[in-house]
């Protein structure tokens, strides 16, 4: 009998240094938005998925290939057109003659990062094929299940400012997105620095992985370990309460949003190198974690997705400040 082979030994790691590692190779071709990069980042220690909602040419690509590269991990951009179908993303089965059995053909699902880009460019059926693989890191194509290869992130990007040829997205394809984030301009220094780095060479080549999958399977069991005191669960609760209350809104947080919520501010702690939250890593993450879920009363099917973000926003805002935070 062949004897078997121990299993070498894995060193213990250090989830802290790891997340440290990733948000600075981020950041070095993500120039001037520090927050954006640090909210990324916690939701891939979250194990969430992020909607980019702002205008062509601000970076979101650039955002997504530059966590791709630092993870060490594959990356796939799907287009969403007018004509995009289920099968597009997911793949299909094939018929193999030679074998006489059918084969999966992968769609571009299978990545560890996935860039979305434009999705309410398709149809509600072809957003919704998302659904599984953002929810159980799974997809399910004829009478077979496939997993997912792990980390899997979508981040998914949305023009506000366009409302023609376009498809809103349905509340529960919204509230399947751990956060909703806004790139925005640079300032006019770090618009000159990445206007003269890419006349050179794509910056985003230079990026060398600086954590191993092993690493980020570590960053997010230990995310989930984060202490939350009793007390800041209650006053996350009692926001959650106020936008189920309030006379603007049709649609407030769900249990789901409420628990994306709580995940992404323990996330956030431990990328600013805690191991416990803090008042703060709940309302950072607050606007980005919940305003999207919100359904405002009374809102027009054509209003533009920006003025309805900041309606959202604002009425988010106000709630926040009514809600005693604790000491």
């Amino acid at each position: 009998m062949t004897p078997v082979s121990p299993v070498p030994a894995i060193n213990p790691l250090d989830p802290r240094a790891a997340l440290a590692r990733l948000e600075t190779a981020v950041t070095r071709v993500i120039h001037g938005k520090p927050q954006v990069v640090r909210l990324a980042v916690s939701a891939l220690a979250a194990r969430g998925h992020v909607l980019i909602e702002d205008v062509p040419g601000v970076g979101k690509t650039t955002l997504a290939r530059a966590l791709a590269r630092a993870v060490g991990g594959t990356f796939r951009r799907i287009q969403f057109t007018s004509d995009l179908l289920p099968s597009d993303i997911l793949g299909v089965s094939v018929f193999n003659q030679e074998h006489g059995r059918f084969e999966l053909r992968r769609g571009p699902i299978f990545a560890n990062v996935v860039l979305a880009d434009e999705i309410n460019r398709t149809t509600p059926r072809t957003q919704s094929s998302l659904l599984e693989a953002m929810s159980e890191g799974r997809v399910s194509i004829d009478t077979h299940t496939h997993e997912l290869e792990q980390p899997f992130i979508v981040i998914a990007t949305q023009n506000p400012l366009e409302h023609f040829g376009t498809y809103p997205l349905p509340e529960s394809q919204m509230d399947r997105f751990l956060l909703r984030l806004r790139m925005g301009y640079p300032s006019p220094a770090d618009e000159r620095r990445v206007v003269t780095a890419a006349q050179l060479e794509d910056p985003v080549e230079k990026i060398e992985p600086v954590v191993s999958h092993a690493e980020v399977g570590a960053i997010q069991a230990a995310a989930a370990r984060v202490r939350v005191e009793e007390a800041l669960v209650d006053y996350a609760g009692r926001v959650v309460a106020a936008t189920r209350e309030s006379p603007f809104l049709a649609l407030g947080v769900s249990p789901r949003g409420f628990q994306g919520w709580y995940r992404a501010a323990k996330a956030l702690a431990l990328v600013g190198g805690r191991d416990y939250a803090v008042p703060d890593d709940f309302k950072e993450t607050a606007i980005p974690a919940l305003a999207h879920r919100l359904v405002l009363a009374g809102g027009s099917a054509g209003e533009p997705l920006g003025r309805a973000r900041e309606e959202a926003e604002r009425i988010m805002n106000e709630l926040l400040e009514r809600v005693a935070v604790p000491s």
